[in-house]
């Protein structure tokens, strides 16, 4: 079973690429959702989090508000790291169950993990093969003010506080190009799907 990591920087088309992998049933799973899984209340996570950052980042439901935990990590660079450091291992740990129980049943295809944040993290490390997802730096800046409603400032920064496209695509074993749109792109993903069925 070939374990692939899927990245690519914000708004450059990562969840296009993955609904393609996933109409082929390339199973898949979000890193995104897997961190707010181990995070949920009552949690190992939860509670290391509630230890270090106190009882004024929750919600009225317990839910760790996560805008309000954004706001204090952005700013300071050593709690940013603090929070990645109880919530990367668990991420990992929730990732090698899921990985560990397709192997259990005996799937042969190739699997993927989608991590925005895989290289930044260095949990690519444990991969077999890296698919890097990007666009033109013109094109990503126009849909991400676009889907969030950003100012062009506020996106730039956005895209400026993770690695570089350029950075990203020195890492990749294979690279998909979302530039030209959606049929373009699928194109590409199903020529990918072949090359990686057959490894």
């Amino acid at each position: 079973m070939q374990k692939v990591g899927l990245t690519g920087s914000i708004a450059v088309g990562k969840s296009y690429v993955c609904d393609i992998f996933r109409e082929f049933d390339v199973p898949i799973l979000d890193a995104d959702k897997t961190a707010r899984k181990v995070v949920e209340p009552n949690t190992i996570g939860w509670n290391a989090i509630i230890e270090h950052f106190g009882t004024s980042i929750l919600q009225s439901n317990n839910e760790i508000d996560r805008v309000k935990l954004g706001s204090i990590v952005f700013a300071d660079p050593a709690k940013r790291e603090l929070l990645n450091s109880i919530v990367h291992p668990l991420v990992f740990d929730a990732q090698d169950v899921w990985l560990l129980n397709l192997e259990l049943r005996n799937i042969n295809k190739f699997v993927i993990i989608d991590a925005a944040l895989m290289l930044e993290s260095t949990g690519y490390q444990r991969f077999d093969k890296i698919i890097v997802v990007w666009c033109e730096a013109e094109i990503q800046l126009e849909r991400l003010i676009k889907r969030n409603s950003l100012t062009r400032v506020d996106a730039l920064k956005r895209i400026n506080a993770q690695f570089s496209q350029e950075k990203k695509k020195s890492f990749a074993d294979y690279l998909i190009n979302t530039s030209e749109g959606f049929e373009a792109t699928k194109q590409q993903v199903t020529e990918l799907y072949k090359q990686l069925s057959v490894l």
